[in-house]
């Protein structure tokens, strides 16, 4: 079971939009790097209740017009069918012709004006019926639940209104137990949901941070991964040494299991991503 062999391999890449010149020409490194092993896409995201919509938009049209296909991060809380729309006609302008679909988060001081479409299936629908199939719909999946879910069955439940709404693939939130992954596609499949499922992969390279993102996202640190990191404390060399070769065990296991590609939280950095890349011995555009 949980193999998802049927479906064509694909490695993508995610930025966040960066605030200062400086970060952009970072940024511009970073995806020459990664650009030179040829992935199917990179990704940007949307800050919370669309905090960061022109920075994401002025980085997708850069990104999208040097040769690959880029892919905004869309959420609905906080907005309006009219900006989304806008969004839409404005990506499919300049070419995008995918989009990650999010509920995203409410972000502080907004109270409860959640938006016009609340649910990420809601979401879904509206871009099917705004934009027929001019955009590769992906989705977010949970193998660990989201943090925010009543219950186990209530997420899975989630997850199959996004697909039956009209997503065509999905990215996990990121883990570090790939048994969490097997089980979640095995669920799914027993619905019937047969749509690629693509696992989300954290290069660590700061324990503090991975704390932090953690505790928010609701992604959790087995407890030996968390002792060993607590030992290197503050020696980053080893830290980044032990998440890459851990990581790099997880995802030849999922590879070898069927899981249908990768997809690196980068961090607007390349250094862990292309190492974890180089040592599974994937090729270009593979």
């Amino acid at each position: 079971m949980h193999s998802q062999k049927q479906f064509e391999r694909r490695f993508s890449f995610e930025f966040f939009p960066p605030r200062t010149d400086q970060g952009k020409e970072k940024l511009q490194v970073v995806r020459d790097q990664l650009a030179e092993v040829n992935p199917a896409f990179f990704s940007v995201t949307f800050g919370a209740g669309g905090s960061t919509r022109d920075r994401t938009l002025e980085t997708v049209k850069n990104l999208h017009s040097q040769g690959i296909s880029t892919a905004p991060h869309l959420s609905c809380i906080g907005s309006t069918k009219a900006s989304i729309a806008e969004l839409l006609d404005l990506y499919r302008e300049h070419g995008v012709n995918r989009i990650v679909a999010l509920r995203g988060d409410m972000p502080s001081g907004m109270g409860g004006t959640a938006g016009e479409l609340r649910h990420a299936n809601e979401l879904v629908s509206f871009i099917r019926d705004h934009s027929g199939d001019a955009f590769h719909v992906e989705v977010a999946a949970y193998p660990e639940f989201h943090p925010q879910a009543r219950n186990a069955e209530e997420d899975l439940k989630n997850f199959a209104r996004k697909v039956r709404s009209g997503a065509d693939s999905a990215i996990t939130q990121y883990f570090f137990n790939a048994d969490s992954y097997f089980y979640f596609i095995d669920r799914i499949e027993k619905m019937g949901l047969d749509i690629p499922v693509v696992p989300g992969i954290m290069p660590i390279v700061n324990y503090s941070n991975l704390v932090r993102f953690s505790e928010m996202c609701g992604a959790e640190i087995p407890r030996w991964i968390r002792k060993q990191l607590e030992a290197y404390a503050d020696d980053s060399v080893s830290v980044r040494k032990f998440g890459e070769e851990m990581l790099t065990d997880m995802c030849d296991k999922l590879l070898e299991a069927g899981a249908p590609g990768l997809h690196f939280y980068t961090l607007n950095q390349a250094e862990a991503s292309l190492n974890i890349w180089r040592n599974l011995g994937l090729r270009e555009g593979e």
